[in-house]
């Protein structure tokens, strides 16, 4: 065998292997469902909305930021072109008043000091280190959101035949928003309690809806279920005390408490004084999650522009040499 064959058979048998792997990961129950959403920066020509980004920093700055910091973000970064693109004298005024002061130093006497954020530094967080935050949180360690949008992901979860079309679709549509699409279902897959199961003679769970839950007898209430083989019975895990359910999280625990609600951030008004979009927790949602990928990627919209500029320039240079080889060899006799 050729050693292009030989890596060719590698490269299939590796792929083969990581499609099985993904999917006995799924029939395991290890693959959570995620629901994808249109998003204005989605494909190979979209980009970022600003007042949708705008909108998402508020959402940051009146609920997020009391827990979560976006270390990587600086205050100038909100002036920029392809981001929120605030008013320089608004953002100015923001970091001045901003909640957390910068620690900067030496001074003459070479002592450390704390003053008001300047637009070069970056957007201080609600803790000083990872001490003091787990302090605050019961022991929990509230992570970073300037990379969550691209340290987070989705897993495939369909049957294994479909995965190499799946694939292949994603890379048409230049699909990169399974972060994206994962806090937005975080910040929306909260429930009250935890889905109710009943148990059948045979020991298997099976889901039931709220309303028979009520009026049935024997219901379980389940974060999880995990499915035994053969003879065995399935087993409950419960909701811990302290955690809250959460649909989109992995085992559907979470400590953090639901951060959003209706009307939990008010919005900018139109001239008759109804909201530019509905104060919803989807609408929350939804805002906090596009300026968080563009935190986490803040060159997005210039990227784009830049990488169609090449194509055309790429695209007109073929057609020059194309005719420019017919010229110069039209005269050369076979």
């Amino acid at each position: 065998m050729t050693t292009s064959k030989k890596i060719a058979a590698f490269v299939f048998v590796a792929s083969v292997a990581g499609i099985m792997n993904t999917t006995v990961a799924s029939a395991a129950g290890g693959g959570v469902a995620i629901e994808r959403q249109a998003w204005s920066f989605s494909g190979p020509f979209g980009l970022y909305d600003q007042g949708q980004l705008q909108r998402g920093f508020q959402v940051y700055q009146n609920v997020c930021a009391g827990c979560h910091g976006i270390d990587r973000v600086r205050f100038r970064n909100l002036v920029e072109p392809g981001g929120p693109g605030f008013p320089e004298a608004d953002v100015k005024a923001l970091a001045a008043d901003w909640a957390n002061a910068v620690v900067d130093g030496p001074n003459d006497d070479g002592e450390m000091f704390e003053r008001p954020p300047r637009l070069s530094d970056a957007i201080p967080g609600p803790y000083k280190n990872e001490k003091q935050a787990r302090a605050a949180q019961n022991g929990a360690y509230p992570p970073d959101l300037s990379l969550i949008a691209r340290a987070r992901g989705v897993e495939y979860t369909g049957p294994v035949w479909w995965h190499p079309f799946h694939m292949l679709k994603d890379m048409a549509t230049a699909y990169q928003e399974g972060g994206v699409d994962y806090i937005y279902a975080l910040l929306t897959g909260y429930r009250d309690e935890a889905p109710a199961f009943k148990r059948t003679e045979d020991g298997k769970l099976v889901a039931v809806s709220d309303a028979d839950a009520e009026d049935a007898t024997g219901v379980e209430r389940c974060a999880s279920v995990t499915h035994a083989n053969g003879a065995e019975k399935d087993v409950c895990v419960a909701l811990q005390e302290g955690m809250q359910y959460n649909a989109a999280f992995p085992g559907h625990q979470i400590a953090m408490t639901p951060p959003l609600s209706d009307e939990a951030v008010e919005y900018k008004k139109n001239a008759d004084g109804k909201p530019v979009v509905p104060e919803t927790t989807a609408q929350h949602a939804r805002d906090v999650a596009a300026f968080l990928a563009w935190a986490a990627d803040p060159s997005h919209d210039q990227r784009k522009r830049l990488g169609w500029q090449v194509l055309l320039y790429l695209l007109i240079t073929t057609i020059l040499l194309y005719y420019a080889k017919k010229a110069i060899w039209k005269r050369v006799k076979h």
